[in-house]
């Protein structure tokens, strides 16, 4: 049995992870709306994959007997003014999320609930290739300083992600 604490913690982070595929599909709406549709095919790939990490810890914590409550998810930012800022903005927020997979692990921790630590070292794994990800393109989008060509052939090398669902 999960403890009252740690499910707390996973119905927070639950919904952060909604919202996370809230604010990507806001920046794949942008980047479609500029005729960006490799830009936006990455952003709906987070989507997926946000979706899929607000699931896998959806059905954690029903597994272990405790219940998933949702809330209101808050209305991403929409109107962005380039492609840089964008990424920026992913990249901060993957940050962010990286805090609070961690700070959701201390409570796992805390709680000595080993089954949980085990789960989350997952998402540990996953955050660090989720921050490098944005990062390495963040800096390809500095390097080539917003020229056109450059973001063209960025945007076409963001056109071939696919999303394929870890295993569970």
């Amino acid at each position: 049995m999960i403890s009252q604490k740690l499910i707390d913690a996973f119905n927070e982070q639950i919904n952060k992870e909604f919202y996370s595929e809230y604010f990507y599909l806001a920046m794949a709406a942008w980047f479609d709306s500029e005729n960006l549709q490799g830009c936006s095919n990455f952003f709906k790939i987070q989507v997926q994959e946000e979706r899929f990490h607000a699931m896998k810890m959806y059905d954690y914590v029903n597994e272990r007997g405790g219940k998933v409550i949702l809330e209101a998810i808050e209305k991403p930012e929409v109107d962005f003014k380039s492609a840089l800022e964008i990424f920026e903005k992913a990249y901060d927020h993957e940050r962010l999320v990286t805090s609070l997979v961690n700070n959701l692990m201390d409570v796992a921790i805390e709680e000595k609930d080993h089954a949980t630590k085990s789960f989350l070292n997952w998402f540990i794994d996953e955050q660090v290739e989720e921050e490098a990800s944005m990062d390495a393109i963040l800096n390809k989008l500095k390097l080539i300083n917003g020229d056109g060509m450059g973001l063209l052939m960025l945007d076409k090398e963001l056109s071939l992600r696919t999303f394929t669902p870890p295993a569970k």
